[in-house]
């Protein structure tokens, strides 16, 4: 086998790989531990989602394996250093859903200012009662922006259109840096400074140690009273029970959630019942237009890598070495 595809992805590019490799596809793998191992004995490479765990249990099962394609961004499903380790090259093209991740963003951000999805609902159950649903302009208000990488600096942009205030957090980024000069943006060197600060807040954070449970009780009581969350990252660098109390107890006027630490939640839970919280189902980087750019790009340095040419879209290294050398 050529090359196995472990969840259920839909794309042209990858129907084009199996007109010249032998391909398997079956979307159920990621969640068959046993058969996953199996069909990874003869796998030369594989492309995966986020449902699929690759841990260096799994790798040590995969002897012919060259590369891993993430149809995707995020990599915290992948064991990078086992990877690395290994003489895998791992392939994710990070570009590619910079936009619809944003403007996703920006949808839920004007969805709860202007209570959209309750009224909606209250619509259509017949009544008609314009007040209950008095909103808030973006205007004028603050965004805190944490993480300001490829997403982050997108929505600084998004936001800035609507003539919001732009306020900073990421330690990586410098204060002298040209992209918050282009949006007009403010760097904060603490988080709670920029939470202090923030009407609202959305985060664009990857999930690693130093961000698990990154808004978290203190976080949410340095917010202003009234402020919305905005998280379409990591479900891991939110303290739920956390933001619930901050949701009950008034001090968040809303939040938006297009991830959870657990996908699918295991049971029906609080944030489903309240009308000022907006659940989606990790859906930022599902348009048509992000899922073609990426299949395209993954697909491209899967057939770089079957004629051991080098990578572009390469996360751990460019042109690794074959494995055992």
């Amino acid at each position: 086998m050529d090359i196995l595809i472990t969840e259920d992805i839909k794309a042209e590019a990858l129907d084009r790989l199996a007109e010249q490799y032998r391909v398997l596809r079956d979307g159920t793998l990621w969640n068959d531990a046993a058969r996953l191992r199996e069909r990874l004995r003869d796998a030369r490479t594989i492309i995966i989602r986020n449902q699929t765990r690759v841990t260096v249990q799994l790798l040590a099962g995969a002897p012919k394996l060259l590369a891993i394609g993430r149809h995707g961004v995020g990599l915290d499903n992948i064991d990078m250093d086992a990877t690395s380790k290994a003489g895998i090259v791992v392939v994710a093209p990070l570009e590619a859903n910079a936009r619809s991740v944003a403007e996703l963003t920006m949808g839920l951000m004007l969805a709860l200012a202007d209570k959209i999805p309750a009224a909606d609902r209250d619509t259509k159950s017949g009544h008609w009662e314009p007040i209950k649903y008095t909103g808030t302009e973006l205007a004028g208000k603050a965004l805190a922006v944490c993480g300001f990488g490829r997403i982050g600096r997108k929505v600084a942009g998004l936001a800035r259109g609507f003539g919001m205030h732009i306020v900073v957090f990421d330690p990586f980024v410098s204060g002298d840096s040209p992209a918050l000069r282009e949006v007009g943006a403010a760097l904060c060197e603490r988080l709670e400074d920029a939470l202090a600060r923030a009407d609202f807040l959305t985060t664009h954070s990857p999930l690693t140690p130093a961000t698990k449970h990154l808004f978290n009780a203190t976080a949410f009581a340095a917010m202003r009273r009234g402020a919305f969350f905005i998280n379409t990252s990591r479900g891991g660098v939110l303290d739920e029970t956390a933001l619930l109390e901050a949701l009950r107890s008034g001090h968040l006027g809303g939040a938006a959630l297009d991830v959870r630490e657990v996908e699918p939640p295991a049971t029906h839970d609080e944030f489903e019942t309240l009308d000022n919280v907006i659940p989606t189902p990790h859906i930022a980087s599902l348009t048509h237009e992000t899922q073609a750019r990426t299949a395209e790009a993954v697909a491209a340095d899967i057939d770089r890598r079957s004629h051991c040419e080098p990578s572009v879209n390469f996360v751990n290294f460019s042109q690794p070495r074959n494995r055992g050398s």
